[in-house]
């Protein structure tokens, strides 16, 4: 892999993701509070145009893939104008997109438009109470909205489900037949102790190893693969053109091939998800720093990328919300 950002431990960075807001139209209760209102200002966040210094300066140092984060991203006005701008850096391979949906049918044809290619949804339930009750959403705007992606030509479609005991892990059965229905893809994710919700959510935790030996009961499940730099395994459901990847950082972590870091809407870059290491961009950029600079300071910083994140030794560390990360 050509990059020049290799961290301490020998990976190479090559996959940012990319918070454009730390806002979001609904409130999952593993992720914000209901109350929760300590955003960023949006003199603090990042321009436009500061974004795509960043992600150009990004590629020229070996990054290929962008994913396009929150909060929820589609609350940030005029979002396909900046994801047509990035989709034009030469050099950046693959444009991505996480999302809720809920927003998706009023801008998915510009999306796909403006470049990007592949969605994440996350979809933890298609029981519209249970929906509710998780999200304080309506599930129906988020079906409307996955619906509009796939007429528009998005490919993969990726379901994300956080699998909780006793909150929804007895539709997860039901989850594989709707994506084997539309061709969607699942990925079942642990819940992680991200802040005090997160933290919270760890009780109803659910080791996906043990899903997927019950799922192994039930389908024929053969070793599968997806595009995309993410830290999901898959499967592939036998017969069908259905791939289920397991994100596991509290029973299987993945911290030794870990590829990327989080640039959230403040300029913050944060090297882990589980640790506090982090490097400002922003005050760097409003002070005039130049390409160089900017370039030796990338170099900077991904040299404090730790060896791994400590969610099961110390889950009392990470006090930021996962909104407050970007996805």
């Amino acid at each position: 892999m050509s990059t020049e950002l290799i961290d301490p431990f020998g990976r190479c960075v090559e996959y940012v993701r990319l918070s454009v807001t730390d806002r979001c139209d609904l409130r999952c209760f593993y992720c914000l509070p209901g109350d929760y209102r300590d955003f960023s200002e949006p003199d603090e966040w990042l321009s436009f145009g500061e974004i795509e210094r960043l992600v150009g300066a990004f590629v020229s140092l070996g990054v290929r893939r962008i994913r396009i984060t929150g909060g929820e991203p589609l609350v940030r006005k005029n979002l396909p104008v900046l994801a047509g701008n990035l989709a034009r850096i030469p050099g950046l391979l693959d444009l991505s997109l996480s999302t809720n949906a809920v927003g998706l049918k009023r801008h998915a044809e510009a999306l796909r438009t403006a470049g990007i290619s592949r969605i994440n949804v996350s979809l933890d339930s298609l029981r519209a109470e249970r929906f509710r009750q998780i999200t304080k959403g309506n599930l129906n705007k988020v079906i409307t909205g996955l619906m509009a992606a796939k007429h528009s030509g998005f490919s993969p479609i990726k379901i994300n489900m956080v699998v909780m005991q006793g909150i929804n892990d007895d539709e997860i059965v039901d989850m594989v037949e709707f994506c084997i229905e539309h061709e969607f893809t699942l990925r079942l994710i642990e819940t992680m102790p991200m802040g005090a919700t997160g933290r919270s959510a760890t009780s109803y935790y659910v080791d996906l190893q043990e899903v997927k030996a019950q799922l192994a009961q039930r389908y024929e499940l053969i070793p599968g693969v997806m595009p995309g730099g993410g830290p999901a395994r898959y499967v592939q459901v036998a017969g069908t053109g259905l791939r289920i990847g397991f994100i596991t950082p509290i029973s299987q972590h993945f911290c030794e091939t870990c590829n990327r870091v989080r640039l959230a809407v403040d300029g913050t870059l944060y090297l882990c998800l589980g640790q506090e290491h982090k490097f400002e961009f922003r005050p760097l950029l409003r002070a005039g720093i130049s390409d160089a600079e900017l370039l030796d300071t990338m170099r900077h910083a991904i040299t404090l990328k730790p060896e791994r994140h400590e969610f099961r030794e110390r889950p009392q560390q990470i006090v930021r919300f996962m909104a407050q990360t970007g996805g």
